[in-house]
């Protein structure tokens, strides 16, 4: 499978200059990443913002480098050449690259997640799918495990550390008697990481580095 591209950081929206005849020109647009904010300029926005704007192609896990490229040129609002600029954000942390299916221990050390939708819980048609969205409309479908690193993931150190906790705590349970899977810190990556890409560009999450 090939390698994934993903925005990182929360949109703040533009930021205007305070002078008079009003400029419509952002002077930059902010983003924020972790405890601080990143300006953008105008080229630098819209290819990050590119990234976001499919969530079916994101949910196949088909939005990558070249696409973004394409997508970029073939909406004729960003960069001519948007390489140079991809590299740029890639650079900042403002993208991450990662492949679903490989060793994710690298990349998920280096970012959190954060929830930034409603959780809506189960159906009783579908009782081991959990539901995210927005104003009641499920966007996102995911297992229960998968749910609750999105509900409780940003509390600890960064996703692999969530992960490495929410398979000890299965451990515990199961241990108990409970009737959990065995799973172990890598597999649930791998679970999360499909899902993260379509969680980030429906607006159900963000991703900023870990501090």
């Amino acid at each position: 499978m090939p390698t994934v591209i993903v925005p990182v950081g929360l949109n703040l929206g533009p930021s205007y200059r305070y002078v008079t005849p009003p400029d419509p020109t952002p002077e930059y647009w902010e983003v924020r990443l972790g405890n601080d904010s990143e300006e953008l300029t105008d080229e630098e926005f819209q290819v990050w913002g590119r990234a976001f704007l499919d969530p079916e192609r994101h949910a196949r896990l088909e939005v990558n480098r070249e696409t973004l490229q394409r997508d970029v040129i073939a909406a004729g609002n960003g960069p001519a050449n948007p390489v140079p600029v991809i590299e740029r954000l890639l650079d900042r942390g403002l993208l991450i690259e990662f492949d679903p299916d490989s060793e994710l221990e690298k990349p998920f050390r280096r970012i959190k997640l954060h929830p930034l939708a409603e959780g809506m819980g189960n159906t009783p048609e579908e009782p081991d799918r959990r539901l995210i969205g927005h104003n009641g409309q499920a966007l996102v479908k995911v297992n229960f495990t998968v749910y609750n690193l999105w509900a409780f993931s940003s509390t600890v150190g960064s996703l692999w550390d969530a992960c490495a906790v929410a398979t000890q705590l299965a451990d515990e349970q199961r241990a108990s008697g409970e009737d959990i899977d065995e799973m172990t810190a890598g597999e649930l990556a791998l679970d999360t990481a499909k899902v993260i890409p379509m969680l980030v560009a429906a607006g159900c999450a963000f991703l900023e580095p870990a501090q």
